[in-house]
């Protein structure tokens, strides 16, 4: 029987001779190379190809080929998601997935343009645009990152009194701190683009809060009672303007009645002058005529006498002067 076993063990060895091992190693070399050569690149990202370490090109989303058995090797990089960075706080998950946040005070406290220390929160949000610059040109990315970030903020905060960066200047702080880090992440070479820098906390430290709270308080009394001063200016104003102007307008139509009627009077008199040149004995006794008759014509009559009571004073007949 054992006879047996070893004559079918040679047989089964004299089958299996050098050709067929040899195809048997062509087809499992043909699978390594067909799954070494065949790679994804998922919609989010693109791929950055090298041959023997060297950078060869970068391909977008879809099935490709390459080179097999690490001959050419593909490094996907997601360019499409926000990746975001925190600074002077953490957020921690709990075991019951609640998420808090824990201060890093090496990064939060800085001192402002005027001396003063104020505790400063920020996250920035940032994309990929350049995957090969992303893998290549810097190691530490990460923490170049927090580093260029830190060093900005850090800047534009010291040179500015502490309450423009806790109310006034805080979106003009947010919009330079994106442009310096565009700035200074496009001259490393890091390949992202900062799209969002967003403080979420900036206070005076603990010791001093109540402080500036109370400064603030009065900051804010004094913007409300200014906002009132010019509420009652532009009331006020407008009104006593309105006065102003209808004042002129009726000195300007008294003005404009006393020359008219000047002007008249002109005209009446140059008129009369022009009569009495052409016959001044007619114009003198149609003068004294209208004269006595306005003065006798009237209600009250006068009694015309002199002032010593010697003699009546010389007047006409005026017996045919109606009224």
């Amino acid at each position: 029987m054992a006879d047996e076993e070893v004559k079918k063990a040679k047989r089964v060895r004299k089958s299996v001779g050098p050709a067929m091992l040899f195809w048997l190693i062509v087809l499992a070399l043909a699978v390594a190379a067909g799954f070494s050569s065949v790679y994804v690149v998922d919609e989010t990202e693109n791929a950055v190809i090298t041959r023997f370490g060297k950078y060869t090109q970068t391909v977008g989303s879809g099935l490709h080929v390459k080179l097999p058995f690490g001959i050419d090797k593909n490094y996907n990089v997601d360019i499409k998601t926000l990746r975001a960075e925190q600074f002077g706080f953490k957020t921690v998950k709990s075991g019951r997935n609640n998420e808090y946040k824990n201060n890093i005070s090496e990064e939060s406290e800085m001192l402002t343009g005027d001396l003063n220390i104020v505790d400063v929160e920020w996250v920035i949000q940032y994309k990929v645009t350049d995957p090969r610059q992303w893998l290549f040109n810097v190691y530490e990315k990460e923490q170049t990152i927090r580093d260029i970030s830190r060093s900005v903020i850090n800047t534009l905060v010291g040179d500015r009194a502490i309450f423009d960066v806790i109310s006034s200047d805080r979106s003009t702080i947010q919009n330079l701190a994106q442009e310096q880090m565009n700035e200074n992440f496009k001259a490393l070479g890091l390949g992202i683009n900062v799209t969002t820098v967003q403080f979420q906390n900036v206070v005076p430290p603990v010791e001093v809060q109540a402080a500036f709270e109370d400064v603030n308080k009065a900051s804010q009394d004094m913007k409300r009672l200014i906002n009132e001063g010019k509420e009652e200016y532009n009331k006020e104003i407008p009104k006593a303007q309105g006065e102003a102007d209808r004042q002129i307008q009726v000195a300007e139509g008294y003005a404009a009645e006393r020359v008219n009627m000047a002007k008249g009077d002109v005209a009446r008199f140059n008129a009369v002058y022009d009569e009495y040149k052409r016959s001044p004995k007619a114009t003198k006794e149609r003068i004294y005529l209208e004269t006595m008759a306005e003065i006798f014509g009237s209600e009250t009559k006068p009694e015309l006498i002199d002032s010593e009571l010697e003699n009546l004073l010389p007047v006409k007949n005026l017996k045919d002067i109606k009224d």
